[in-house]
């Protein structure tokens, strides 16, 4: 997988020449690599692009989000063929057992609500919330039965945003944490398509019209390093602008503490997604790791 982030903003045509994505703007023409792409993404309603770059692009499995015209992804384009065993890999998906799906969601909002926890302390947030998620942290039940993950996530993000803070509301702040959850939502999903699986069979996720379920069970405990930035550096925003849309686009192509070691967020998605195949293949909880959820700048 490449390690550049392209982002189109202005009117540009995107296409194939050679193995590069070649860039025609009002300045010129620029050639980019295609095997240096990990992150394609078009911010601007009126670019064109070729059915043969679509092609190699999805052939090198680039992760390629398309925003509408409100600068918020609309759709992923992902490969049909993944991985040379996707077809046994897909029926094993299907045959996942039960009890270890319930009891690895479990794990993953303990390790969600810890990388939570993590942000508050790192923010000096209260004591008194911080001790709540502590104690609904330590009493999270198999598959979640007493829904500890939702009553963190409403105390956390009102200790983080405001009491008036309702998730999913029409505000900079909700633009914010959406957009930057889409660019880790479509990098998760094709990382689970380069390995063969389906991103729509999920663990705890079961939505009927939800493409995502398995990548949305896997992001869960990436959400706080999104949620970091917009508190840092959106809380008191006006306007959802394209410096926020391309920091937090940077965000997924920064290092992650993992396993303790310092390691790229793709390569840490690569391998928490491997830990939970490897759990549920092995019915073994003890092989369950997760990242930590604070970026570290990739100096290439």
């Amino acid at each position: 997988m490449g390690f550049r982030v392209l982002f189109v903003e202005n009117q540009q045509h995107l296409q194939l020449y050679l193995d590069n994505l070649k860039v025609d703007t009002a300045q010129g023409t620029v050639l980019f690599p295609i095997s240096d792409i990990q992150i394609l993404i078009i911010d601007q309603y009126k670019s064109t692009l070729t059915v043969p770059l679509l092609n190699k692009l999805t052939e090198n499995h680039v992760c390629i989000v398309i925003c509408g015209i409100d600068h918020l992804p609309k759709s992923y384009v992902l490969p049909i063929n993944g991985h040379f065993a996707q077809s046994g890999n897909i029926m094993k998906q299907i045959q996942w057992n039960d009890c270890i799906k319930q009891q690895l969601h479990q794990y993953i909002v303990k390790a969600k609500i810890q990388n939570q926890l993590e942000i508050l302390k790192t923010n000096h947030c209260n004591q008194a919330v911080i001790e709540k998620l502590t104690e609904f942290r330590k009493t999270v039940e198999l598959g979640d039965q007493t829904n500890r993950e939702g009553l963190s996530a409403k105390m956390y993000f009102r200790e983080m945003f405001g009491d008036e803070f309702i998730r999913f509301d029409d505000d900079v702040i909700n633009a914010g944490l959406n957009y930057g959850y889409s660019i880790f939502r479509s990098l998760i999903s094709s990382i689970i398509v380069g390995k063969g699986y389906l991103p729509n069979l999920g663990i705890f996720h079961k939505g009927k019209t939800n493409m995502f379920n398995f990548s949305d069970d896997i992001i869960e405990v990436f959400r706080p390093i999104v949620d970091q930035y917009v508190y840092m550096n959106m809380k008191e925003e006006l306007l959802f602008k394209s410096k926020h849309r391309e920091e937090l686009i940077q965000l997924a192509t920064m290092k992650i503490e993992m396993d303790g070691r310092l390691q790229t967020v793709s390569n840490a998605i690569g391998e928490y997604i491997e830990c939970i195949l490897k759990v549920i293949e092995l019915n073994d909880i003890s092989y369950f790791k997760f990242p930590l959820p604070f970026v570290h700048k990739y100096d290439l």
